[in-house]
């Protein structure tokens, strides 16, 4: 598995710049001090106690920023980071926010207070925004790109629809990369861990030349095939789960007087196994796992291989006019090539003969399935973006800034299909036009002393055009094809918020804010389905809250409570009895809770952070009502004379109605200048809906994962430690498919391994 992607043009260049990097590491970390190390390691979102954020564009202190916000950067990030995971760690590790994918590391869909989508089609849109380097990502395939070398996470939960790119009524997740320095220094991290478990993490830079300066980063991670295929008919490997993740990150930063420039060029090489399906998991009539279930062996006898190769460039330019503000324009690229195929109905026994040999068995039942069914994809998205943003200096107490956003994205991809020999058997080729553009601008104004008063407003406007041809024998008969289908739509979007400075120490604000999320297109003609739009979805939403930071900035406490009702909600109807996949639109759905947050250093050495959220979601449409499971399912929803369940007041999916997270540093000061340590951290996400409708086995069971690691800090910046992920080893199912058997996903198991680390 390891050596096939290694040989790509792509695997080769980012193999040998994490070389360079270990091999400078290596010469110089004994030559370096102390102040060049902690300069040029990942750093936390706090300078000297401090949270800094920049929710609005603005670098700024969080507390006075009017939006809840969560920062993530320094050990904190590294740890929950430190056992091969990709983007999806960052689950339940701040209030209201969930992950998941059923591709595995290549298609995280994200969720915040409720809002998200669980569609899996490679065209699907999503009301949260992943931001990378300023870079909005349109394409689940690209929003999956690792987490390495970063200043910070930023997790910005409400509509975001002013200031950041497209498709926020969510939120945003801002991921800021490090970035190039004067000064030449760097780190190399490497972990071994259970199933053999790799990460190698590394940066090095400094400067050039004067006002010339680079740095470069890379990551692999890497796991071994650790479950094992006990069937002996079909296609599928023999081992599966393990996978090969090879990135890195060149940057160049030029500095001259009032002009600063940055280009960045990254690439990523994936090559492993595709999300697991397992057949028959649940016992029916529960969520339990059906007798005999074991997370280490599957029978499968699909086709399974998954490959992604990725990369992008974007330039930032700015330019400061002195006395009147600054000029920033930002121009990105983003395309990926990515094949993942999968044994979707999860098993290798059938009610009925397949001619190769497979035993016959009914489903319910562990590795059964009604019918063998192999699918992938193969998919090429192609992203450009171009922002120009100007920022002015504070005038009197007022600021303001305003620009012109564009976005181009051309989608293009094949729907595979396979018989149960693993031929190929049916291919579907999609041709997606997405194009967006918007105005925005908006304003700060320091009316007094204490008060703040902001406001801002966008227009958007959304053309979408999908084509559709090819044919998979059977399933896309009683089409005709090619077809199109078109969509557009526009929005004015706003935000107004006011800030008032009860103390010095303590904020109370308010804020009001719209989200809009453009019209969107089903294009899947497989099992049933016809193309299907969705008119926009556009989101109004209030909170309100306090922020605290004690005067020696020790203690930071941030409390808000919010409710959204979002009109027109866009749904997505996906699996049933034929596995179709349709859009619909909801009349309207509501959510509200509570979000808080802790920051505290209570004594010297002790470190303790802790977030929760309440969430409530329904559903409100009194005439909607969807598909059920074609998998023996035991419905709870009532349902209408078509035998169709109606979903009215349901929890949206993949919204939990409690999340926690806690962690915890004590270090002991050594005599010689060193440290011991011990850092845990925990996260807890209540009960879920993994669909629009609810069913006894499709109600997912709360989750509890914990972490531990144990070290010792050298004088000189070395770290040696031991950690373990999912300490308890508590194995959840987190997502499910209801077309065909009982069949589910499962959480990471426990790993447990050892790291090094120099800074230098």
């Amino acid at each position: 598995m390891i050596s096939k992607s290694a040989r790509s043009p792509i695997g080769r260049t980012l193999f040998c710049g994490a070389s360079a990097i270990a091999a400078l590491a290596a010469a110089s970390a004994q030559a370096q001090t102390s102040d060049t190390a902690a300069a040029s390691a990942p750093s936390a979102p706090a300078q000297n106690g401090e949270i800094l954020v920049t929710a609005s564009r603005r670098e700024e202190s969080a507390k006075n920023v009017p939006v809840a916000v969560t920062a993530i950067g320094g050990e904190k990030l590294a740890v929950l980071n430190s056992s091969g995971l990709d983007i999806r760690f960052l689950s339940s590790r701040t209030p209201s926010l969930q992950i998941e994918s059923s591709f595995g590391r290549t298609f995280p869909r994200f969720y915040i207070r409720g809002l998200g989508n669980t569609d899996f089609d490679p065209n699907a849109a999503q009301p949260v925004s992943i931001v990378y380097d300023d870079v909005a990502l349109e394409s689940n395939f690209l929003k999956s790109f690792p987490v390495f070398d970063l200043q910070n996470v930023e997790v910005l939960r409400g509509p975001q629809g002013t200031l950041f790119g497209r498709n926020t009524p969510a939120g945003v997740i801002k991921l800021d990369s490090q970035k190039p320095t004067d000064h030449f220094g760097g780190y190399l991290t490497g972990s071994l861990a259970t199933y053999k478990t790799a990460n190698v993490e590394g940066a090095v830079g400094g400067p050039i030349a004067d006002g010339l300066d680079w740095r470069a980063s890379g990551i692999l991670q890497r796991r071994d095939n650790w479950v094992t295929n006990d069937s002996d008919t079909g296609s599928a490997p023999k081992h599966l789960e393990g996978y090969r993740d090879l990135a890195g990150r060149f940057q160049l930063g030029y500095t001259s007087g009032d002009f600063h420039a940055l280009w960045n060029i990254h690439g990523r090489d994936l090559n492993g196994s595709p999300r697991l399906f397992r057949a028959g998991l649940f016992t029916p009539g529960s969520n339990h796992f059906q007798p005999g279930f074991d997370k280490d062996h599957v029978s499968q006898d699909g086709v399974s291989e998954q490959d992604m190769s990725q990369w992008g460039t974007n330039l930032h330019l700015d330019y400061k006019f002195e006395g009147i503000g600054t000029l920033y324009s930002i121009t990105a690229y983003e395309t990926a090539h990515v094949k993942s195929v999968g044994d979707i109905d999860g098993g290798n026994a059938y009610p009925f003969p397949t001619g190769i040999g497979n035993p016959i068995a009914s489903p319910p039942a562990l590795n059964a399935g009604a019918f063998p069914d192999n699918t992938g994809d193969i998919v090429r998205p192609h992203e450009f973006s171009q922002e120009v943003r100007f920022a002015s200096e504070d005038f009197g107490g007022f600021r303001a800034q305003g620009g012109v956003y564009y976005f181009h994205q051309r989608l293009n991809y094949h729907e595979l299909d396979f018989d149960a020999t693993g031929t190929q058997d049916g291919d579907v080729y999609h041709s997606d036009k997405n194009e967006n553009y918007g105005i925005f601008a908006s304003g700060e104004y320091k009316a007094t002393d204490k008060l703040t008063l902001r406001a801002g407003v966008r227009y958007s406007h959304d053309s979408k055009r999908d084509f559709v041809t090819g044919s998979t024998p059977g399933i896309t008969d009683t089409l005709t094809l090619p077809m199109s289908t078109p969509a557009h739509g526009s929005d004015v979007t706003w935000d107004a918020s006011a800030t008032y400075a009860l103390t010095p120490q303590l904020n109370v604000y308010a804020r009001v804010a719209t989200g809009y999320l453009g019209p969107a297109i089903q294009d899947r003609v497989t099992f049933g389905s016809v193309p299907s739009v969705a008119k926009k979805q556009t989101t109004i939403s209030g909170e309100g809250g306090f922020k605290f930071e004690s005067r020696d900035r020790r203690f930071h406490v941030d409390l808000d409570g919010y409710w959204w009702r979002t009109k027109n909600l866009q749904l997505t109807a996906v699996g049933g009895q034929s596995n179709s996949a349709a859009l619909i639109n909801a009349d309207h759905a509501v959510g509200y809770g509570i979000e808080g947050q802790v920051d505290a250093r209570p004594i010297p050495n002790l470190t303790l952070t802790a977030g929760g959220s309440w969430n409530f979601t329904e559903i409100r449409d009194p005439n909607i009502s969807v598909g059920v499971c074609g998998a023996a399912c035991t419905v709870t929803d009532p349902l209408d004379a078509a035998g169709r369940a109606i979903i009215d007041g349901n929890d949206l999916p993949q919204a939990p109605r409690y999340v926690f997270n806690v962690t915890a540093r004590y270090g002991i000061p050594l005599k010689n200048g060193g440290e011991i340590f011990a850092y845990t951290d925990w996260a807890y996400r209540s009960k879920i809906n993994y669909f629009l409708y609810t069913a006894k086995e499709f109600r997912g069971r709360s989750l509890t994962e914990g972490g531990l690691k144990l070290g010792y800090k050298t004088p000189n910046n070395w770290e040696v430690a031991a950690f373990a992920r999912n300490i308890t080893n508590q194995i959840r199912s987190i997502s499910a498919i209801d077309f065909n058997n009982l069949t589910g996903m499962i959480n990471e198991p426990r790993i447990i391994g050892g790291e090094v680390k120099i800074v230098f």
